[in-house]
């Protein structure tokens, strides 16, 4: 039999008071079962104190902000996948810290963009144009219909918006960061490849005989039987732009991104059959195969030039996205890796703190029998506590 000299008993998880008066002089009085009205009988002893320090279990750090659920950085339960809560990740608590974090890619991105400008400025090479290939080459010339300034609002700015609007509604500025500079790179990348290729193919464009004979009247080389040009110089340097696409490439570079990213948050490929969200993935990809189109409709490139130019858009943006993001059907597709990997961090810092701090709330005693002993830091109860065994 177990004597116990504490003035309480507990059961479960409530803590039931003695019906006696404190007595500090009495005889340690035997401890009696108790019934519960949904508990047997049972009695719970005084668990001995340990010298050694127990392990407690991992903290969970809760806030009313961003709530996700991971299996690659924390401990799962088997069939289980937990879900974690961490504080707000915003602009003002964490902006300057991931913005210094990535101060060289920031750099970087700058020089991308000094190169793509001097890529504009030099004299794409100059291919031959004798007087039998003109035939291919005698369309009209015409406007733009997706004028040039428009190519960055489509590919740029609408997918930044999307971007900010996530942000509002979750206050994660890891996603914000990531997604604003993983598209501002995949832009810039295509467009420093392909200037260099236009510049380098010199392909001349479908409307290339107007440009180069704006009164229609054609005059050649009697050797080489090479063009000899007569129109405006900076209409002739862009008739021999014409492979790959500008318009193309920056477009599926730009909403390529968008549409990863949207596959990401959508959680697209959770194999729970919801096609339908395959149509808000697809939308982005039909705007700029609509963008590459007009391209041949306005007679400024032949269709391998926007073949070739969504596909070099299309590629870099999945490789900028998988940088920062994992794959659309991971189980962490929704967030990037820099904020599971800030999750990580928390966590172990946490449960690191929690080995230096003397626990004095709560302890697990015997998850088996579903009971727990509190223990109390009164001292008068305290001394109380320390029951002797017979």
């Amino acid at each position: 039999m177990v004597w116990y000299s504490g003035p309480s008993i507990l059961c479960r998880l409530q803590l039931l008071p003695c019906s006696s008066a404190l007595d500090l002089t009495a005889r340690p009085r035997p401890l009696l079962p108790l019934r519960l009205a949904s508990t047997p009988l049972l009695s719970l002893p005084t668990p001995p104190r340990k010298s050694a320090r127990r392990r407690r279990p991992p903290i969970c750090i809760r806030a009313p902000c961003a709530t996700w659920r991971s299996r690659s950085y924390l401990a799962e339960e088997p069939g289980k996948m937990p879900g974690i809560q961490l504080g707000c990740h915003t602009i003002r608590s964490h902006g300057t810290s991931v913005a210094r974090l990535h101060m060289y890619d920031w750099i970087i991105l700058l020089f991308l963009a000094v190169i793509d400008g001097v890529l504009n400025i030099i004299e794409p090479f100059h291919r031959f144009v004798g007087r039998d290939m003109m035939t291919d080459l005698r369309y009209p010339l015409k406007g733009n219909t997706i004028p040039f300034w428009a190519v960055p609002l489509i590919g740029i700015v609408l997918p930044c918006a999307v971007f900010g609007g996530i942000y509002f509604k979750k206050k994660n500025v890891y996603d914000l960061h990531h997604g604003i500079l993983g598209i501002l790179y995949s832009v810039l990348i295509t467009a420093v490849i392909t200037d260099a290729i236009k510049d380098g193919v010199g392909r001349p464009r479908p409307d290339f005989f107007w440009r180069c004979f704006p009164d229609g009247i054609p005059k050649f080389d009697n050797v080489t039987t090479d063009v000899i040009c007569h129109g405006e110089k900076g209409v002739i340097k862009e008739g021999h732009k014409s492979f790959p696409s500008g318009h193309s490439s920056w477009s599926f570079a730009g909403l390529g991104f968008l549409a990863w990213y949207l596959a990401g948050k959508l959680q697209a490929f959770d194999r729970k059959g919801h096609i339908a969200k395959l149509c808000i993935v697809f939308l982005p990809l039909l705007v700029a195969s609509l963008v590459a189109v007009s391209r041949v409709d306005d007679y400024w490139h032949h269709w391998q030039d926007v073949f070739a130019g969504g596909i070099i858009g299309l590629t870099v943006a999945s490789f900028c996205y998988l940088q920062f993001f994992p794959y659309p059907f991971d189980a962490d597709a929704v967030w990037p890796h820099a904020y599971f990997q800030q999750l990580a961090d928390t966590q172990s810092n946490g449960i690191a703190n929690s080995y230096n701090t003397r626990p004095t709330d709560t302890e697990l005693a015997d998850e088996d029998h579903g009971a727990i002993a509190l223990r109390d830091t009164i001292p008068i109860l305290d001394s109380m506590e320390s029951g002797r065994r017979i």
